[in-house]
């Protein structure tokens, strides 16, 4: 590929159909939202190369962003390399790319020769995957607390043909179904669950641990770990997939139909399907009038969804791990509901990200990868209100940050921070930063993209 340096374009050939071919084409960066600009029309090819920061014969990927077609018949492609956006003039013949594509390009001399199209990155699959799933979200929350209700309101049966709106009551939960959500409800986190001063106890890692393993973001692993059948392992999206097939059986009806339905989605995970945590501030719906079968079937598989959009978002970030400095490279994203002394649902939101840097080793000329935590965790409780909590841990230093929204909750965590710092010293851990801010930490939305995921986040 030639850039244009201040010189009319020149006419170069169509890209190769074969990924083993170079080719060549006219180049230019061009403006792609607002922190790309479009390069000096005098300037050099060998300048815009220097901005790339690509020595010669040095190769590097860049995806395909976008493919235009111009007046004259011609197509050009929209490459990102290195943070940048480049236009590359394509030919008359469609180039044998697609949006999302990586191909290899190598610098020689001042010019960019293309070595040829990558097969598709792991985290293409899972992304389209993800983008089917992200507008039918049901938050848990909600979702969990009309389940509740069903247990006193029953469910009104599908109407039948010559059945008039007055003869169609609610019936009572059919058994199987209420006895799995009365279980599905007895295994979820109590607020009790780990009082103050008890984490120094041996068994607080382990419930945690547990608790954790039975969101329902490791169910398929889990399965296929532990051999065991779907009707007998706790885990929140095999509990919620339990009672869904009690309700279909009940109704005589078999899985099939389940796919058919349309999955309830909650306005706010519309509104930012990616931005996690978002803390949910939703209450539970004090309608006492019973839901239909189908209404409820809809509302489980919004809720599984919600589940899936969990696992296969930490699957994409941690695919495309390394792709950026400063990037974790490993990303996990949990939702953990959790119920009140009233048992009415709530949910905490986890994220946890490892990243990896390399450091020599004192009096050691080898290079050594040292990891550092972070967990961000976000919850809504009912007396201090939306809490945040941001901790850095790189052995053997800790660094953690709270946020309330309420000052009587931020006077209240002020208070405790001495003994929070005197417990984490007596775990042998460096307390280098510990504050309490007021308000909610600032964080980068995540956007949908052409390429379908921006996990610029």
């Amino acid at each position: 590929m030639k850039l244009n340096g201040g010189q009319p374009p020149i006419p170069t050939p169509d890209l190769p159909p074969s990924r083993n071919n170079t080719g060549q084409a006219n180049a230019g960066l061009r403006e792609s939202g607002a922190s790309a600009q479009r390069p000096d029309p005098l300037q050099s090819a060998q300048q815009q190369l220097a901005q790339l920061r690509l020595s010669n014969n040095e190769t590097a990927l860049a995806r395909v962003a976008e493919i235009l077609q111009q007046k004259g018949g011609g197509h050009e492609l929209l490459l990102e390399l290195r943070g940048q956006s480049l236009a590359v003039s394509a030919g008359i013949k469609p180039p044998e790319l697609s949006v999302g594509d990586l191909i290899k390009v190598m610098r020689a001399g001042n010019e960019l020769q293309l070595m040829g199209k990558l097969a598709p990155g792991q985290d293409a699959s899972i992304a389209r995957a993800l983008a089917q799933r992200l507008p039918w979200q049901q938050n848990l929350q909600t979702g969990l607390s009309q389940l509740l209700q069903t247990i006193t309101t029953g469910l009104k049966p599908a109407p039948q043909p010559g059945q008039s709106p007055s003869q169609n009551l609610a019936q009572p939960l059919p058994t199987a179904a209420r006895e799995n959500l009365q279980t599905l409800m007895s295994q979820l986190i109590k607020s009790d669950g780990l009082p103050p001063g008890v984490g120094k106890t041996d068994g607080v890692p382990q419930q945690v641990r547990q608790w954790l393993s039975e969101s329902g973001v490791f169910a398929e692993s889990r399965l296929l770990q532990s051999g065991q059948a779907a009707n007998t392992l706790p885990d929140l999206k095999l509990s919620l997939a339990r009672i869904v097939s009690t309700l279909l059986a009940a109704q005589g009806q078999g899985a099939e139909q389940f796919n058919r339905l349309t999955p309830l989605a909650s306005h706010d995970l519309m509104q930012a399907p990616l931005q996690f945590p978002q803390p949910s501030s939703a209450q539970p719906q004090g309608s006492s009038e019973a839901t239909s079968v189908g209404q409820t079937l809809r509302l489980l598989a919004g809720m599984l969804n919600r589940i899936t959009v969990n696992q296969l978002h930490s699957q994409v970030l941690t695919a495309r791990a390394g792709a950026e400095p400063g990037t974790p490279t490993n990303t996990l994203l949990i939702e953990l509901p959790w119920v009140t002394p009233q048992q009415e649902p709530r949910i905490a939101q986890l994220r946890l990200e490892q990243y990896r840097h390399d450091e020599e080793t004192p009096g050691r000329r080898e290079r050594s990868a040292i990891s550092e935590w972070r967990l961000s965790l976000s919850m809504d409780l009912d007396q201090a209100g939306p809490l945040h909590f941001d901790v850095s841990f790189r052995y053997p230093s800790v660094s953690a940050q709270v946020w309330a929204e309420k000052q009587s909750t931020l006077r209240q965590v002020h208070q405790e921070l001495p003994l929070l710092r005197q417990s984490l010293t007596d775990l042998g851990l460096e307390v280098k930063d510990l504050d309490c801010r007021r308000g909610s930490p600032q964080q980068t939305q995540t956007r949908l993209e052409h390429r379908l995921v921006d996990t610029k986040a």
